[in-house]
């Protein structure tokens, strides 16, 4: 076993600790990552707040990127110095839903998931003698972590590793809701509701696959200044409007064609239906504490719309995340914009508290 430092969560609502923590030994389909850079995102939030619940103690962590340091036997096409992005959506590939090509729902994956430990079940990790526990088989907020082979894709030469973090979910959640899972055509028009990494990602995915109108919407003027970078054609300031009505009267009346809703609160949900046309979809990215109810007026949902809840943009990570770096690496995909702060491991408190005051769309620890 080897040592390294890790910010642990050892109880909710209260600051992480940092903590020597054993890592190891791996196993024939694991690697080891030494993590260069990893991102904080609202889920490690909702983890640390006691909204999402996992077993503690836990190593939060999910968007994170580094060099390979080691490869178990069984794995031969990854090598010791790749730079990689990590996902958090290793699947079997045989489960019933794999099957069904909704890997994000593969039954291991998911078992294994809300305990908190390793793909195949078992720990990697251990603190005081004791197994610890790992958000989304990751535990990025260390300087190591050991993952599944498939959670760990190879990156193009050139590319930043606090860049390559980004992609690991938020990125990929609204650039594939866009590409992947809406997939807005030539010529429509796009609304999208909340202008985080999310909703920047997804205006972005917009814009590359052709949509003549981009209309971003949030309540941060800052924020949607980011949009018109990323290829949003109008803005809206939800807290000066009708934001309903402004996106009706940019689409000749009808509402936009596919809105992305990327804020997370009920309201927003129920004007998310509201802003797309009849026979539009929706998209909804953001989300509320799990117990909470949700009610539309019934009339809201008529009109052939199609809504969908989209976890992660429909994520082919081997394929999506080199060709999101490479059109980082030609200047079609706009990341830099979304780090307001870069951060060592030991600020990481610090981050969550930009966090929940809502000043950062993603700051970044540097390891």
């Amino acid at each position: 076993m080897m040592t390294m430092r890790a910010a642990v969560m050892q109880q909710t609502k209260q600051p992480l600790t940092i903590r020597d923590v054993e890592l190891g030994p791996l196993k024939p389909g694991d690697v080891l990552v030494k993590i260069g850079a990893s991102s904080i995102c609202h889920t490690d939030l909702e983890v640390l707040e006691g909204e999402l619940k996992y077993p503690l103690p836990i190593i939060l962590g999910h968007e994170a990127a580094g060099t390979i340091a080691e490869v178990g036997a069984d794995v031969s096409d990854l090598s010791v110095g790749d730079m990689v992005a990590l996902h958090w959506n290793p699947h079997c590939g045989h489960c019933y839903y794999c099957d069904h090509d909704q890997p994000i729902l593969c039954e291991p994956y998911t078992k294994n998931r809300a305990v908190g430990h390793h793909y195949d079940g078992e720990c990697r990790h251990q603190m005081d003698g004791e197994d610890l526990h790992m958000l989304m088989y990751l535990g990025g907020f260390a300087e190591y972590a050991i993952v599944p082979r498939q959670s760990a894709v190879k990156m193009p030469d050139g590319m930043p590793v606090d860049r390559a973090c980004l992609l690991g979910c938020g990125v990929m959640t609204g650039f594939g809701a866009a590409s992947n899972v809406a997939r807005t055509a030539w010529g429509e028009t796009a609304a999208i509701i909340g202008c985080g990494a999310i909703g920047l990602s997804a205006v972005q995915g917009a814009r590359m696959n052709g949509a003549s109108k981009i209309i971003a919407i949030d309540l941060d003027d800052k924020k949607l200044e980011i949009t018109k970078i990323c290829g949003a054609t109008h803005t809206i300031n939800a807290s000066k409007g009708d934001a309903v009505a402004e996106v009706k009267a940019l689409s000749s009346g009808r509402g936009a064609d596919a809105v992305y809703e990327c804020a997370g609160s009920e309201r927003v949900f129920q004007e998310s239906i509201m802003m797309c046309r009849p026979g539009g979809q929706v998209v909804w990215l953001g989300k509320v504490n799990v117990d909470q109810h949700v009610s539309f007026k019934w009339g809201a949902l008529m009109g052939e719309r199609r809504i969908v809840r989209s976890s992660y943009g429909g994520a082919r990570p081997e394929q999506d995340f080199p060709a999101m770096a490479d059109a980082y690496l030609n200047g079609q995909l706009k990341l830099d914009e979304m780090i307001t702060g870069r951060i060592a491991l030991d600020e990481i408190n610090d981050g969550f508290d930009l966090l929940r005051r809502g000043e950062a769309i993603r700051t970044v620890i540097m390891m």
